[in-house]
């Protein structure tokens, strides 16, 4: 039973997040909205910002898991930008509330999985400069993130997968014109 209550606790809050923001919430807001007591809140999560990184940790490690291989650029950021879309405001309040850097810190970890991922299904057996591969991973993972990072400074006003997606197509074959860089300066 504690799985599903820890559930219903995750649930409610990502709920109320949707409704306002993060310093707005209280323990008895999520306790009332799930229909459980505050014990059992606190058998499960020390705080509200413990609640919170749990549910970026969950979501974080089901994106992860989700992709075992990615084939596109567009994929790979579709993949970072899911559960955002899924929960825009919630991620909105997360973001715009003290508990930003928990938020960032798994951003980013999605980000580099993803992008991994895509280099990893796309360029399998690329023969690059050592430590090329991670220079050119690192720069995907950080074009993602920060593209992200700027739509939510700017209240998330732009369709960003239409703006990534027209980005693909000015950036088309740049990956691979690295990857030939790197393996022609070997």
């Amino acid at each position: 039973m504690p799985n599903f209550t820890k559930q219903a606790i995750k649930q409610s809050f990502v709920k109320l997040l949707n409704q306002k923001p993060v310093n707005q919430i209280t323990v008895k807001d999520i306790v009332e909205d799930c229909g459980i007591n505050r014990n059992s809140f606190y058998y499960h999560f020390s705080d509200i910002p413990a609640l919170i990184e749990q549910i970026v940790i969950d979501e974080a490690n089901r994106i992860i898991s989700g992709y075992s291989s990615i084939d596109t650029v567009e994929e790979c950021f579709d993949a970072a930008v899911q559960f955002i879309m899924d929960n825009k405001k919630a991620v909105y309040h997360i973001y715009n509330s003290a508990n930003r850097d928990i938020y960032t810190q798994y951003l980013m970890k999605i980000c580099e999985h993803v992008a991994t991922t895509y280099f990893d299904t796309v360029f399998p057996d690329n023969p690059v400069k050592e430590g090329d591969r991670e220079l050119i991973i690192m720069f995907c993972k950080c074009e993602m993130f920060g593209a992200i990072i700027e739509w939510l400074n700017t209240g998330m006003k732009l369709d960003i997968r239409a703006a990534f997606k027209r980005l693909c197509i000015l950036k088309k074959g740049m990956a691979e014109e690295m990857f030939r860089r790197s393996a022609e300066s070997r």
